[in-house]
């Protein structure tokens, strides 16, 4: 298995939805991420789980990398049933979704247990990249779907 790294760029919202493919079930930090208002962007580093080499792994396992996500444009965060006061707390990511606002455009980072981080942005810019070679990881993120 050839290791070649995820490196994606959104710049509407089919391509974000490509990217919220790839980075579903990612697992973040609070203390990972952050709102830079000068520069106008939301960062966030994850650890992934290698849903495109997946069948490669068999049943039971796969492969996690680190990988970094920012969002630019970004004119203000907020964040929904979340305690952001927690640095260690682990944060499941299930989707990223996008829908047109009066600024531009809303972009919504979706986790487990029902919290959400909300980004008001100008346009869908976004950026992922893996950072590292990866490791296996003995378990693979079942959301119970199949029978």
């Amino acid at each position: 298995m050839v290791n070649t790294g995820l490196r994606l760029r959104a710049d509407e919202a089919e391509d974000l939805a490509v990217i919220s493919s790839c980075v579903q079930d990612a697992i973040a930090r609070i203390e990972d991420m952050a709102y830079m208002p000068r520069l106008r962007r939301f960062a966030m580093v994850m650890t992934r789980f290698r849903w495109e080499v997946a069948d490669e792994m068999g049943k039971d396992g796969g492969m996690r990398v680190r990988c970094g996500l920012h969002f630019d444009d970004v004119l203000a965060v907020r964040s929904q049933g979340i305690d952001m006061a927690d640095g260690e707390g682990l944060l499941p990511l299930l989707a990223i979704t996008s829908a047109p606002a009066d600024h531009g455009v809303n972009v919504e980072l979706q986790f487990a247990g029902g919290g959400t981080i909300s980004l008001e942005a100008e346009a869908v810019q976004c950026h992922v990249s893996d950072i590292d070679q990866g490791w296996p990881t003995p378990s693979r993120p079942d959301h119970g779907l199949e029978e």
